[in-house]
């Protein structure tokens, strides 16, 4: 298989990804979970993904879809670079075991039917926030306190963020 094959196959369906992930639970894996847009991918999330795996023997990165990313708001030219490419990218990464890619607002549904030994994410999340209406509430984390699991927040590395990017490229071009 080359190089580009074997990137390729990181990038599975739920159903596919559930599967292998079961059979990393019989072989005693731990699995780590995470999730965000990749739409420039930048030091911060090189950063991210080298800790979160550090947390297990697998890493899973769920990539918000396109329509996702536009529900988001994070402004009308996002995502600058489709699913289907953010997905490649992150595939591509070292750290990365497998990707999957999600349509809903949240990863919920994901971290519900993959069961992660950890849960990561990075920024301003606070893993005991109970309250699903606040910002810093870290979706899934109350899933992960039911089944007695891990959740972490990796801090973010200042300076770096894909809103920075695109603010910084607009304000060369004036």
């Amino acid at each position: 298989m080359s190089r580009l094959e074997s990137i390729e196959r990181k990038i599975m369906t739920l159903e596919a990804l559930s599967s292998l992930r079961e059979g990393w639970r019989i072989k005693g894996l731990k699995t780590v979970f995470t999730n965000g847009v990749f739409d420039i991918v930048h030091r911060g999330h090189v950063t991210l993904l080298a800790r979160a795996a550090d947390f297990g023997d697998r890493l899973i990165v769920a990539v918000n879809a396109d329509a996702s990313v536009r529900a988001l708001g994070k402004g009308g030219n996002r995502p600058v670079n489709a699913q289907a490419d953010r997905a490649a990218v992150i595939a591509a990464m070292g750290p990365v075991d497998a990707v999957v890619i999600f349509d809903a607002h949240t990863p919920y549904e994901l971290i519900k039917a993959l069961e992660p030994d950890v849960l990561v994410k990075g920024g301003d999340y606070d893993p005991e926030q109970r309250d699903t209406r606040a910002k810093n509430y870290l979706v899934g984390s109350d899933l992960q306190r039911q089944r007695g699991k891990e959740t972490v927040v990796i801090s973010i590395v200042e300076g770096y963020s894909t809103t920075s990017i695109i603010e910084k490229s607009t304000r060369g071009k004036n």
